[in-house]
Protein backbone atom coordinates (compact mmCIF):
# COMPACT_ATOMS: atom_id res chain seq x y z
CA UNK A 1 0.00 0.00 0.00
CA UNK A 2 1.40 3.38 -0.98
CA UNK A 3 1.40 6.39 1.33
CA UNK A 4 -0.20 9.64 0.18
CA UNK A 5 3.14 11.14 -0.85
CA UNK A 6 4.27 8.00 -2.69
CA UNK A 7 0.93 7.87 -4.50
CA UNK A 8 1.35 11.47 -5.71
CA UNK A 9 4.89 10.75 -6.88
CA UNK A 10 3.81 7.60 -8.69
CA UNK A 11 0.95 9.44 -10.43
CA UNK A 12 3.31 12.21 -11.59
CA UNK A 13 5.81 9.69 -12.93
CA UNK A 14 3.09 7.85 -14.88
CA UNK A 15 1.76 11.16 -16.25
CA UNK A 16 5.28 12.19 -17.38
CA UNK A 17 5.81 8.78 -19.01
CA UNK A 18 2.58 9.12 -20.97
CA UNK A 19 3.66 12.59 -22.17
CA UNK A 20 7.01 11.13 -23.29
CA UNK A 21 9.06 13.32 -20.96
CA UNK A 22 11.50 10.48 -20.25
CA UNK A 23 12.43 9.91 -23.89
CA UNK A 24 15.82 11.09 -25.16
CA UNK A 25 17.25 11.81 -21.72
CA UNK A 26 21.06 12.16 -21.50
CA UNK A 27 22.60 8.72 -21.06
CA UNK A 28 19.47 6.96 -22.32
CA UNK A 29 20.25 3.38 -23.29
CA UNK A 30 23.66 3.45 -21.60
CA UNK A 31 24.69 1.69 -18.38
CA UNK A 32 24.33 3.67 -15.20
CA UNK A 33 27.54 5.05 -13.72
CA UNK A 34 27.52 4.91 -9.93
CA UNK A 35 29.74 7.24 -7.99
CA UNK A 36 32.03 5.78 -5.37
CA UNK A 37 30.69 7.35 -2.19
CA UNK A 38 31.92 4.67 0.21
CA UNK A 39 34.07 7.23 2.04
CA UNK A 40 31.05 9.40 2.85
CA UNK A 41 29.04 8.43 5.91
CA UNK A 42 25.64 6.96 5.10
CA UNK A 43 23.82 9.84 6.83
CA UNK A 44 25.52 12.41 4.56
CA UNK A 45 25.36 10.67 1.17
CA UNK A 46 21.98 11.98 0.08
CA UNK A 47 22.74 15.49 1.33
CA UNK A 48 26.11 15.53 -0.48
CA UNK A 49 24.48 14.26 -3.68
CA UNK A 50 21.92 17.06 -3.54
CA UNK A 51 24.66 19.60 -2.87
CA UNK A 52 26.77 18.23 -5.72
CA UNK A 53 23.84 18.44 -8.13
CA UNK A 54 23.46 22.09 -7.09
CA UNK A 55 27.20 22.67 -7.78
CA UNK A 56 27.90 23.18 -4.08
CA UNK A 57 31.16 21.87 -2.64
CA UNK A 58 31.12 20.26 0.84
CA UNK A 59 33.00 22.23 3.49
CA UNK A 60 35.71 19.55 3.85
CA UNK A 61 36.54 19.70 0.15
CA UNK A 62 36.59 23.49 0.18
CA UNK A 63 38.96 23.44 3.17
CA UNK A 64 41.23 20.86 1.51
CA UNK A 65 41.43 23.09 -1.57
CA UNK A 66 42.29 26.09 0.57
CA UNK A 67 44.95 24.11 2.47
CA UNK A 68 46.52 22.97 -0.82
CA UNK A 69 46.51 26.51 -2.23
CA UNK A 70 48.04 27.87 0.96
CA UNK A 71 50.72 25.14 0.95
CA UNK A 72 51.54 26.04 -2.66
CA UNK A 73 51.81 29.69 -1.64
CA UNK A 74 54.10 28.71 1.25
CA UNK A 75 56.38 26.69 -1.04
CA UNK A 76 57.10 29.76 -3.16
CA UNK A 77 57.81 32.16 -0.30
CA UNK A 78 61.27 33.41 0.64
CA UNK A 79 60.63 35.66 3.66
CA UNK A 80 60.72 33.70 6.93
CA UNK A 81 58.20 35.91 8.74
CA UNK A 82 55.73 35.45 5.86
CA UNK A 83 56.32 31.70 5.92
CA UNK A 84 55.60 31.61 9.64
CA UNK A 85 52.35 33.57 9.16
CA UNK A 86 51.22 31.29 6.32
CA UNK A 87 52.15 28.19 8.30
CA UNK A 88 49.98 29.39 11.18
CA UNK A 89 47.15 29.76 8.68
CA UNK A 90 47.73 26.21 7.38
CA UNK A 91 47.68 24.85 10.93
CA UNK A 92 44.44 26.70 11.62
CA UNK A 93 42.83 25.35 8.42
CA UNK A 94 43.94 21.80 9.25
CA UNK A 95 42.60 22.13 12.79
CA UNK A 96 39.29 23.39 11.35
CA UNK A 97 39.16 20.51 8.86
CA UNK A 98 39.89 17.94 11.56
CA UNK A 99 37.21 19.41 13.83
CA UNK A 100 34.42 19.23 11.24
CA UNK A 101 35.29 15.71 10.12
CA UNK A 102 33.70 13.11 12.35
CA UNK A 103 36.52 10.58 12.24
CA UNK A 104 39.10 8.82 14.35
CA UNK A 105 42.07 10.86 15.52
CA UNK A 106 44.27 8.39 13.64
CA UNK A 107 42.70 9.55 10.36
CA UNK A 108 43.03 13.27 11.03
CA UNK A 109 45.26 15.37 8.82
CA UNK A 110 48.47 16.11 10.76
CA UNK A 111 49.65 19.64 11.38
CA UNK A 112 53.27 20.47 10.52
CA UNK A 113 55.64 20.04 13.47
CA UNK A 114 58.03 22.68 14.80
CA UNK A 115 61.13 20.56 14.06
CA UNK A 116 60.15 20.30 10.42
CA UNK A 117 59.68 24.07 10.32
CA UNK A 118 63.13 24.71 11.74
CA UNK A 119 64.65 22.34 9.17
CA UNK A 120 62.74 23.92 6.31
CA UNK A 121 63.08 27.59 7.22
CA UNK A 122 66.56 27.54 8.68
CA UNK A 123 67.84 29.21 11.82
CA UNK A 124 66.55 32.71 10.90
CA UNK A 125 63.16 31.85 12.47
CA UNK A 126 64.36 33.12 15.86
CA UNK A 127 64.59 36.68 14.48
CA UNK A 128 60.97 36.85 13.30
CA UNK A 129 58.29 39.00 14.89
CA UNK A 130 54.61 38.05 15.22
Amino acid sequence: MLSGFEKIVEERILKAQKKGEFKNLPGSGKPLVFEDDCCVSEELRLAYKILKNADFVPPEIELKKEIKQTEDLLAGMQETSDKYRILKKINFLIMKLNSIRNTSIKLEMPQPYTEKLVERFGSSHSNTKD
